[in-house]
């Protein structure tokens, strides 16, 4: 039995026949590829409309064509850059007008990496990554405050997705460290600010090594296009795991990684799972929380 069939399975058990997050409508920020896309296609299996918020037109076009060849109406792109304002609140428009009116959940997760040490880091550097992690989400839960200040009874959950880095901090990501610190504190101030009177419920997840680009080989040349046309290039530079065949890999893989119990990094779906989970009636008394997803590490 394939895993989906066996999550509906459990969903028609629990009495969630429509999936557990059904007729409830979700932006997903960065969801033209890696964790973004394979949080979507999960909201979405799971009875979500889902918003593909991206900045790679093909890449967003592309998940939602995907999701909707399954199911027409279940899935739209909205392209354009998390830093303009402008975009911001198009995307909170277009969003509620696909939902027939209504958001119930946002998941901020777009962003990227800009390393340098300390002494070598610029302004740009600096100022770059607290815009993408913590002035572009704080615009889009602002701009979607009328969807979720409200007393209907539905749910409303808010997601900010941050890194280990933000809890123990990291060599050569000063920026990026104390960008994800900050999301911690985003989160918390919108659970006590929307909990009370409306039951909103917002988390964080602080992922560990997860296989994205942002963790792959830097040799392999992966970058991000700034606004100017500055290249930022994404990935770790150094020799990466040799590929290698059946029992072997696995054995590399462990030797690679030994400080994730696990012995080795989460997927993206992986990491998209904790996001759903979340996200679902299953953690419903969960509000304020940091949850690291790291198989382990850093324990």
């Amino acid at each position: 039995m394939a895993p989906q069939d066996r999550i509906a399975q459990v969903n028609k058990h629990l009495n969630y026949p429509g999936g557990v997050l059904a007729g409830q409508v979700a932006i997903i920020t960065g969801a033209g590829q890696g964790i973004g896309a394979e949080a979507a296609r999960l909201f979405a299996n799971e009875g979500a409309k889902v918003i593909v918020a991206d900045i790679d037109a093909t890449k967003a076009n592309g998940v939602a064509d995907a999701i909707n060849a399954a199911e027409a109406g279940r899935a739209l792109a909205v392209v354009g850059d998390v830093l303009d304002a402008n975009y911001i609140n198009d995307l909170v428009k277009r969003a509620a007008e696909f939902g027939g009116g209504k958001i119930h959940i946002i998941v901020n997760n777009a962003g990227f990496t800009w390393d340098a040490v300390v002494h070598k880091m610029t302004d740009k550097q600096w100022e770059t990554m607290l815009a993408v992690h913590n002035t572009a989400p704080f615009r889009l839960v602002r701009a979607a405050a009328p969807y979720f200040r409200v007393k209907d009874k539905e749910p409303r959950v808010i997601i900010n997705i941050s890194s280990t880095s933000g809890i123990h901090g990291n060599a050569g990501q000063t920026n990026y460290s104390v960008a994800k610190a900050g999301v911690v504190g985003l989160t918390k101030t919108i659970a006590k600010e929307w909990g009370p009177a409306f039951g909103v419920r917002s988390n964080t997840i602080a992922f560990g090594y997860v296989t994205t680009r942002l963790t792959g080989a830097k040799e392999a040349g992966a970058f991000i296009t700034q606004p100017d046309g500055t290249k930022v290039a994404l990935g770790i530079p150094g020799k990466q795991l040799d590929a290698k065949k059946g029992s072997d890999a696995k054995a590399a893989e462990a030797a690679a990684y030994p400080d994730i119990p696990l012995r080795r990094p989460a997927s993206p779906e992986e990491a998209a799972r904790s996001i759903l989970g979340v996200a679902s009636p299953w953690f419903s008394y969960v509000n304020g929380e940091t949850i690291r997803v790291t198989g382990g590490r850093n324990m």
